[in-house]
């Protein structure tokens, strides 16, 4: 069997060891496995990994020691051409083409839509894996690069907190998440921030400037607002100018953490959780399996249907809201 691979979307820490585990495994059962660089852009354009040996089919050479690495070597992007069904039909012919029997798409919601258009057209089998910060697909606990992405968080939140100690200060960090909270919640939870404006809650200038007045009545000297980037405010410059509007008792600052959050090395967790779904992925083909995503719930490996993974909102944790709530009074 010969089993295309590809990175689609923003790319997220981790999917680096997610390809390392889908090569490794379909190679040490006996198949093949041909890398796709820039998702299905470059699958339309046909632009294929070719190793330094100058094979068209990568090994357990090619993935050596890309655990540790962020990003993703075979480089990601987003396809317009590939959203139209003429643009799916084609890739699909491509992968005739190339005798592609299967393909394995690590992405996010965009990249499982596009997998599941892909599938009207093509009678290969896919199994995706999730590769993306933002932590919200249904389907899976968590998803490859979420770790990380909260890793920086957390460490952007520990540095900010000397300053802010410092200078008696206040920051409104805007973290990534346009539709979900999963980053700027468990950021804010690890990093002892005080307030956390997430697109699932609703945010009240009056009630969060009760709040700082209450917080420095108790002598607090620094304060940390985590805000995700789609909160439905509109944002840390938004929140900053109608907290300075509604009277705030602390002086800010606003730190966006944007893209930095997608980079770095992947933590220990993301490397394992995106060996673990690469590997099961390749053996839910090799067992027929076809328009799922692979994940992990509870411990347990579980394969979920493409339209499930995006098809409804993956709400927040409310116990984890009302933690940080108590964490903060």
């Amino acid at each position: 069997m010969r089993i295309g691979v590809l990175c689609s979307g923003g790319d997220a820490p981790g999917m680096n060891a997610c390809l390392r585990a889908v090569v490794r495994s379909a190679v040490c059962a006996g198949h093949q496995v041909v890398g796709v660089y820039r998702g299905y852009q470059g699958l339309l354009d046909e632009d294929f990994f070719v190793g330094a040996d100058g094979q068209a089919t990568m090994n357990a050479r090619s993935v050596s020691d890309l655990s540790k690495l962020g990003g993703t070597i075979l480089r990601s992007s987003r396809s317009e051409a590939f959203r139209a069904p003429h643009g799916q039909a084609r890739a699909a012919a491509i992968l005739r083409k190339h005798a592609i029997d299967a393909l394995i798409p690590i992405g996010g919601d965009g990249t499982f839509r596009g997998a599941a258009d892909l599938i009207k057209h093509w009678s290969g089998l896919i199994v995706g894996c999730p590769g993306t910060i933002d932590n919200d697909l249904v389907g899976t606990d968590y998803t490859i690069g979420f770790a990380t992405a909260v890793q920086t968080g957390v460490e952007a939140l520990d540095k900010l907190r000397d300053t802010a100690e410092s200078h008696e200060r206040m920051f409104l960090v805007e973290v990534m998440g346009r539709h979900s909270g999963y980053i700027a919640l468990y950021t804010a939870l690890a990093g002892g921030a005080e307030i956390a404006c997430l697109p699932e809650t609703p945010t009240d200038v009056a009630q969060i400037i009760g709040q700082l007045h209450a917080l420095k009545e108790r002598g607090k000297k620094s304060i940390m607002i985590v805000i995700a980037e789609g909160d439905e405010h509109g944002g840390a410059a938004v929140l900053e100018r109608d907290l300075v509007a509604a009277g705030s008792p602390f002086s800010m600052r606003v730190v966006t953490l944007g893209h930095l959050q997608r980079g770095g090395s992947p933590a220990p967790a993301d490397r394992i959780l995106a060996t673990t779904l690469g590997d099961f992925a390749v053996r839910s083909i090799l067992q027929g399996r076809t328009g799922v995503m692979a994940g992990q719930i509870g411990g347990q490996l579980v394969l979920t249907p493409f339209e499930e993974t995006f098809g409804k909102h993956k709400p927040v944790p409310a116990g984890l809201v009302a933690l940080l709530e108590s964490m903060a009074t």
